[in-house]
């Protein structure tokens, strides 16, 4: 299963081109199934219709755990490094992993959990989030992990569009120097939540918290009494696995719904091929398992390859910017996966934090979220790798399950800011604005995939023609994956970065309907407009246009403050602009059509190519806007 040579990869792909079944197939038989599959994928993009491994039955919890009890159950599973670096590191091995999944999973059909009820896990990084993820799996439930900094307004939001019948959470969580109260969020969140019977607390901070005697169940009050075996629920293959929400460009949370034998099968094979990971090898993918990047990369396909990873609770910067470097020569990590962002932000930070460490265990660094840009490449190469690791710059998405585009590690010829070369299995192509296929090299134009790979979304919870209408009907017969890209004369392919209305800060993507929505609440605000910049840190910064009532132009710091109040109350704090500017009026078209090209622009300070102005309503509010650019 695992890739040898740059001419074994040109032989696989070839071959998962053109026989995409028999390839498939021979993968999906390196894993224990139930039942098995009566036909390899049945698929119609202008539906859309998906479904691998058909009529196949399986639980996803034997292959990450039980299979590899026999010979592994020694074997640490999760090395847990907690925020604070004063605290003791724990290793959980598969055999504990298996008793704690087991105690859980039969504490959840004790609270009435069944197979396919909906659970919710509001969860810091800890082992309890890992439990919880696999316990559901375990009994056929569906999990909708919701990450630990959005606000109350945006649990909710996600509770009642599943309709969760369970909340898993803890009285709090660590964050760098702060305590959050996240048990307080899901009280105030589940004040507008019909659907949830139980919330289950474990217990993190020792905070003093409210518990609901009809509702609120303490972790440690129940978990530990279950038998420490329950038999593993069985599923179709393509029953749903979990419901992860992400940013789309109207102001509601789309539901991106994943299923289980698909998934399974295709973030294993890139979590082995990408990384190139052996078995002794040890594995620290940062990311929160709120992001896919957390599910796929932190949890599953791991566990799938009896890896040994690192479960990290804390931030880069904490206590200071060398904690990274600590971690990697403390439990000598050989794989480390990590954004762009927190490799700008280290960097910003000077050398002082980084020449102290070794790093002579890593063997290949990876990069995950948004491109990553040269500079940042560079120093990552040249500071942590010393010069002697491969990059893999992956491109993939939430919708995605797993790794699309990449460098297989020490296989690929890397090349700074490309993705490179795509996966076997994965068939990307570009065309321009109408839908035509754009051949040959050195072209720019959308990625779109014109054929089905295991991992691929299946649906949008409770909306399949929100689905199909974002990623299926822009582009006859497409996946449209809404961004734009390059294909050098390598045939490596560059990602350009969002054509919709998406901004990624920080890997992580929010829509910007959404923060016009919440902004819109405001009642100074009469209407906003929300675009992308270029930043230094982040990727992407936000900036927002706010039209302000005229009698209250006055009270700029105000009213910031108060629009920085509302967007974290609504979404979240990552969601906050880096910069807001009130105007008079938005650059309109005389049909009402607001031209975000053109502020856009203006963010961007190409303010001497803004293009045609003439068709405006008002073209002399982009002066006005351009003289008052933050």
């Amino acid at each position: 299963m695992q890739i040898t040579s740059f001419e074994d990869y040109k032989k696989q792909y070839q071959k998962s081109v053109e026989q995409p079944e028999l390839f498939w197939s021979e993968i999906a038989q390196h894993f224990t199934w139930h039942k098995p599959w009566e036909k390899v994928v049945e698929w119609d993009f202008k539906i859309p219709a998906v479904k691998w491994f058909i009529k196949a039955a399986l639980n996803i919890t034997e292959n990450c755990i039980d299979r590899h009890l026999k010979d592994n159950a020694n074997k640490t599973a999760f090395i847990f490094e907690p925020n604070n670096p004063n605290e003791d590191a724990q290793k959980i091995t598969y055999a504990q992993l298996s008793e704690q999944v087991n105690k859980l999973a039969n504490a959840l059909k004790k609270m009435g959990i069944k197979k396919n009820d909906k659970v919710c896990i509001y969860l810091p990084m800890i082992p309890d989030a890992i439990y919880a993820m696999l316990a559901c799996a375990r009994i056929g439930a569906i999990h909708t992990v919701v990450f630990g900094g959005f606000s109350a307004k945006s649990l909710t939001d996600r509770i009642n569009d599943c309709e969760c019948k369970l909340v898993i959470t803890s009285d709090g969580s660590y964050r760098g120097s702060k305590t959050i109260p996240m048990k307080d969020t899901v009280d105030e969140a589940l004040q507008y939540c019909k659907s949830v019977a139980h919330v289950l607390v474990t217990k993190r901070t020792g905070q003093s918290i409210n518990m609901l005697n009809s509702r609120d169940i303490y972790w440690d009050t129940i978990v530990p009494q279950q038998s420490n075996t329950c038999a593993p629920e069985y599923v179709d293959s393509e029953h749903p696995l979990f419901i992860l929400y992400t940013s789309g460009s109207t102001g509601k949370p789309k539901g991106v719904v994943h299923t289980t034998g698909g998934y399974m099968v295709y973030t294993a094979y890139t979590f082995l091929n990408v990384f190139q990971f052996k078995h002794s090898n040890i594995f620290w993918c940062t990311a929160d398992i709120g992001w896919v990047t957390g599910h796929s990369y932190v949890v599953y396909a791991p566990l799938l390859n009896a890896a040994t990873s690192v479960v990290f609770e804390g931030t880069p910067a904490y206590p200071n910017p060398s904690r990274f470097w600590q971690i990697i020569d403390k439990h000598n990590v050989s794989h480390f996966y990590t954004a762009p962002t927190a490799i700008r932000s280290l960097m910003s930070s000077g050398l002082d934090y980084i020449t102290p460490y070794k790093l002579n265990s890593i063997q290949v660094l990876g990069s995950v979220g948004e491109p990553i840009n040269e500079e940042a490449w560079h120093w990552y190469n040249k500071h942590v790798g010393k010069e002697r690791c491969p990059i893999v710059d992956t491109w993939w998405q939430t919708e995605t399950g797993g790794i699309m585009i990449s460098p297989i590690a020490a296989i690929t010829p890397t090349k700074p800011g490309y993705a490179t070369l795509p996966l076997p299995g994965i068939q990307p192509i570009l065309v321009d604005e109408k839908g035509n296929e754009l051949y040959g090299s050195n072209i720019e134009g959308n990625l779109c995939i014109k054929f089905p790979w295991p991992g691929m979304i299946r649906t949008t919870y409770g909306d399949h023609e929100r689905c199909r209408t974002t990623y299926f009907a822009t582009y006859a017969n497409l996946y449209f994956t809404g961004d734009g890209c390059k294909r050098d004369k390598d045939n490596y392919y560059r990602i350009t970065g969002r054509v919709d209305d998406v901004i990624n800060v920080s890997g992580h993507r929010i829509g910007t309907a959404e923060l016009e929505s919440a902004i819109n609440t405001h009642p100074s605000i009469v209407e906003s407009a929300v675009v992308a910049f270029p930043h230094d840190i982040k990727g992407q910064g936000i900036y927002a246009y706010c039209v302000v009532l005229e009698s209250n132009r006055q009270k700029y710091e105000q009213i910031t403050k108060e629009i920085l109040k509302t967007i974290t109350k609504e979404i979240g704090p990552i969601a906050k602009p880096d910069k807001i500017q009130l105007v008079t009026n938005l650059p309109k078209t005389r049909s009402g059509k607001i031209m975000r090209r053109i502020l856009r622009k203006i963010a961007e300070g190409e303010i001497s190519n803004l293009g045609d102005t003439s068709t405006l309503l008002d073209p002399l509010i982009v002066n006005e806007i351009i003289a008052g650019r933050k």
